[in-house]
């Protein structure tokens, strides 16, 4: 997951994911999206499970509660940026005091709210793999950190834990199915814990970057697959944010060690644009859509990658996904049986219902 610069909790243009990170039946959402392009008790009033795909959203602590208002019928979950990892890896910041409306707001529409706990660094304006490291390689740090996110679930109402540890290192795999395991050992039983995993094309890049998949589908009810940041500016030169061939061959890869029922299919709602020297920046898909109008440029519909692309004066390009890029994942998941989709994320990707 990647974050701009600054607090990335206490900014609404947090957008990215970096791998260097329904409540309607499927055709109806499928419908929705196609056109273009928020601490409590536990929830007294859920909703039936849909007959479809279970579908997550995450959101920043910043995201205002209208938003998962809004798209609330279209969403089972809705799991919140909440705590970060301390440098040394023995402990976690606090938690934003504006999660717990969303919590609340989350459990009055029926929908479950998971904790999402990661390895984001404002100091590094990234992913810190040395913070990761310090904790999956050290078994105090595993249970330190295993017993305060399970205080923080109980205190805060949260339904179950997300984890969010990116740029793990291959020597610390067993680490991290340690953690989830003694997250599930601490955790009441009726608690979620789901897994963040960076898309890769085969089983040796999977294991390669820190994931035992078949040993963490074992432990955790589901394995979200962040299947974007295929291209980004500062990692590579344009192109679709996960193009649905890249997308294909990620699912297939992990399905060999990886339940479909647990498998979720993330799905960027998000672009990006890039400038002539390679730089760029994030845009929400209503920025994405405003840059090329004002532009004056025409934005082509990528079929083969269910993506939108735009050239644009001063040889920029952007590329996004939107309702209709979701709407070719979401039917692909449906297609392989895979447990759900998840989203990264509400209030970027536009309004899901």
């Amino acid at each position: 997951m990647r974050y701009p610069c600054g607090t990335w909790w206490n900014t609404d243009t947090a957008l990215l994911r970096q791998t260097h990170p329904v409540r309607t039946t499927i055709a109806t959402l499928v419908l929705l999206l196609l056109a273009p392009a928020s601490a409590g008790a536990a929830p007294t009033t859920e909703r039936a499970a849909p007959a479809g795909l279970a579908v997550t959203g995450y959101a920043l602590p910043s995201t205002h509660p209208a938003i998962i208002r809004r798209d609330a019928a279209a969403l089972t979950t809705v799991t919140v940026a909440a705590v970060s990892l301390r440098p040394d890896g023995a402990s976690t910041t606090s938690p934003d005091p504006r999660t717990a409306r969303l919590v609340g707001t989350a459990h009055a529409e029926g929908l479950r709210a998971e904790l999402l706990v990661g390895n984001w660094s404002d100091r590094l304006g990234g992913f810190d793999p040395d913070a990761a490291s310090h904790l999956l390689s050290d078994g105090d740090h595993i249970t330190a950190v295993a017993d305060q996110l399970t205080g923080l679930v109980a205190s805060g109402g949260w339904d179950g834990v997300n984890v969010d540890l990116e740029l793990v290192r291959r020597r610390d795999s067993r680490g991290l199915v340690a953690f989830v395991t003694a997250l599930r050992e601490r955790l009441p039983a009726t608690a979620s814990i789901t897994i963040d995993v960076s898309a890769r094309t085969s089983a040796t890049a999977y294991r390669a970057g820190g994931y035992r998949l078949a040993e963490l589908a074992a432990v955790v009810d589901a394995v979200q697959l962040m299947a974007y940041d295929q291209h980004g500016p500062d990692w590579s030169g344009p192109g679709p944010i996960g193009g649905l061939a890249w997308v294909r061959d990620a699912v297939a890869a992990a399905l060999a060690e990886v339940p479909p029922e647990k498998l979720d299919l993330g799905v960027a709602g998000y672009g990006y644009l890039w400038r002539a020297d390679g730089s760029g920046r994030t845009l929400t898909v209503k920025a994405a859509r405003r840059l090329v109008e004002r532009s004056g440029a025409a934005a082509r519909w990528r079929r083969a990658q269910g993506e939108w692309r735009a050239t644009l004066p001063g040889r920029r390009v952007v590329w996004w996904s939107d309702g209709r890029s979701y709407a070719a994942r979401a039917a692909l998941a449906t297609d392989l049986g895979l447990r759900g989709t998840a989203i990264w994320r509400l209030g970027s990707a536009g309004p899901l219902d």
